[in-house]
């Protein structure tokens, strides 16, 4: 096993979506015009002046494009179904430790009627086991450059977004701007089509295999899957301002991040008597401190699911 094998885990969790969402609302103007009209019908959706339209379950096929630089990098099938298994476990809140909500929260639990499946067709309509393989020489990825996404720059290119999650599986993420590395990014609804989807590195990805503690309970991706359905980090990403907004009134105000696995309760911007709502998915807990989405939470993924990633009900 190669050093890069082997690294330890980092101490706490990090995630690259915002400087992914803050660099195309820069550079992409259709991207910022989108991004207005999937928050105005997500504020619908949560304060209750729309309705949601879709029925039933969604599922949702997903593409599973693993990029690998060494042999132990080419995760094996059993990894990659543990993941969806953790997927669909976690947004119906059927996940086994959803019992460990505190109880004064567990009336907020929602089930957000998606499920996960690998793909068992390409887009061309031939067989397939929803999952690619590609060796490349690059032992890590700069989430602002996208590469993964892009086979000729060592990654595999993403399947139609209308019709697939895209989720890369990698050796290692890097921000330029961020010392720490990080665990995964997503991009959020309204974006290229050529760069949507999910990015986790392999270590982080599913319960068995690779996966390390103690990010081996396949929380990186409903965190990152998540943010592909438009949720946001609960603290807003305000730097511990106590202004920040996550734009779901059942979630408390949160001061910043919390890391690892807290005690509750933890208070931030005066949200007494219960404090920060730590077990939230939305939150940088570790994998085992992590166990649920909210009422307020699931509107949002349903005003997605009606408008800017429609194309999946009924898939």
């Amino acid at each position: 096993m190669s050093e890069n094998d082997a690294a330890a885990a980092p101490p706490r969790r990090g995630c690259g979506t915002m400087p992914v969402h803050h660099l195309l609302m820069a550079e992409n103007p259709e991207y910022a015009a989108n991004r207005v009209q999937i928050e105005n019908q997500a504020f619908a959706y949560e304060t209750g002046a729309e309705a949601m339209a879709r029925v039933g379950v969604t599922r949702i096929p997903v593409v599973v494009h693993v990029v690998f630089n060494t042999a132990a990098q080419n995760i094996g099938k059993d990894q990659v179904v543990s993941q969806i298994k953790v997927l669909t476990q976690d947004f119906r809140a059927q996940n086994p430790d959803i019992e460990r909500v505190p109880p004064v929260w567990k009336p907020l639990v929602a089930d957000s009627r998606i499920e996960f499946h690998l793909a068992t067709q390409d887009p061309q309509g031939k067989p397939t086991d929803g999952i690619t393989r590609t060796q490349t020489g690059t032992t890590k990825f700069n989430l602002r450059t996208n590469a993964v996404k892009d086979s000729s720059r060592g990654g595999h290119d993403a399947w139609p977004a209308d019709r697939y999650l895209n989720l890369w599986v990698c050796p290692r993420i890097f921000d330029p701007g961020d010392p720490d590395e990080v665990l995964g990014y997503a991009q959020f609804p309204g974006g290229p089509a050529a760069t949507d989807g999910v990015v986790i590195g392999h270590q982080f990805f599913g319960t068995t295999g690779t996966a390390s503690a103690p990010f081996n309970g396949g929380r990186t991706a409903t965190h990152e899957v998540g943010h592909w359905l438009n949720l946001l980090h609960i603290w807003g990403d305000d730097d511990g301002g106590c202004n920040g907004s996550d734009l779901v009134a059942d979630t408390p105000n949160s001061g910043a991040p919390n890391f690892q696995t807290p005690a509750f309760p933890r208070l931030s911007c005066r949200n007494g008597p219960d404090g920060d709502m730590f077990v939230n998915y939305m939150d940088y807990t570790d994998d085992k401190a992590m166990f649920m989405f909210t009422k307020g939470q699931v509107a949002r993924m349903a005003a997605t699911l009606d408008s800017a990633r429609s194309s999946f009900n009924g898939a």
